[in-house]
């Protein structure tokens, strides 16, 4: 008898997730109120008609819509379901929705840990909460990656989203270095320049970005403040390179330099 899951949310995750499941062998029960099932899954009218047959409910949706979705579904849901909350949300959240959970629904953290495309179920997976490990069980039996996280609902969650900061952040880097490239006539050029240094990253690179930016906070500051006014000149609003300023500033008065003055100066 094939494992029977339901998937809540034909977005792009939830969608080639769905796919995978039904191609996997699994009996895939869904809804979705904007967007018609994937082939192979059994559509149902709502979340309580989609979750009724299913051991497994993947709520894949959005953070905003996660506690409709449980909310709408409890009413049908099965004792013993593993309610596994795929969405990029605050631990918070996650654990709000452990409290709105009735009893016998044992809710579950789960975070996606790389783009979905191209990797649909075979996205790495991270889990916890007290049925993470039978939740991996369940997925990993039908081609899914997912690691079991010692600790609460909100474990995964944060590991993704301290991972969102530096991923995002840089990707919010790039497009607005790109952006100022482009109307100082240098986009092509800037390209260049990131994908070589990308290119050339290695297992130092993190060192000496952390280590650099703290010996070289207040030359760095001046140099990011120039950035900034830049942007300005260009037209552009300095919101990563103002930040990053900043950021330099509170590393210059952590160490003690509350001036934020160069030790050495002309003389």
């Amino acid at each position: 008898m094939s494992e029977v899951i339901a998937v809540l949310g034909f977005g792009e995750a939830g969608g080639l997730i769905a796919r995978d499941l039904v191609a996997a062998g699994a009996t895939v029960h869904g809804y979705d109120p904007a967007v018609p099932a994937p082939p192979g899954v059994i559509g149902a009218s709502d979340e309580a008609a989609a979750c009724a047959p299913a051991s497994v409910v993947l709520s894949v949706n959005s953070a905003a819509d996660a506690e409709q979705a449980l909310r709408s579904a409890l009413p049908a849901c099965r004792p013993g379901t593993i309610w596994a909350d795929l969405n990029t949300a605050t631990p918070k959240l996650k654990q709000h929705l452990v409290t709105a959970a009735t009893e016998g629904v044992r809710v579950t953290d789960v975070a996606l840990m790389s783009p979905v495309p191209g990797r649909g179920l075979r996205t790495p997976m991270a889990a916890s909460g007290p049925a993470a490990a039978e939740f991996a069980a369940v997925l990993g039996a039908l081609g899914a990656s997912v690691e079991v996280l010692d600790g609460p609902v909100g474990t995964a969650a944060t590991r993704k989203l301290l991972r969102s900061v530096f991923y995002k952040g840089m990707a919010a880097a790039v497009l607005e270095a790109l952006a100022a490239a482009e109307a100082a006539g240098l986009e092509e050029w800037l390209r260049g320049n990131i994908r070589d240094e990308l290119i050339r990253s290695d297992a130092a690179t993190l060192d000496r970005l952390v280590d650099g930016s703290r010996k070289h906070a207040v030359r760095r500051r001046e140099e990011m403040a120039a950035a900034a006014e830049l942007l300005t000149d260009l037209g552009l609003e300095p919101r990563i390179a103002t930040a990053a300023r900043d950021v330099l500033d509170d590393l210059i008065r952590s160490a003690g330099n509350l001036s934020g003055a160069p030790a050495h100066r002309w003389g």
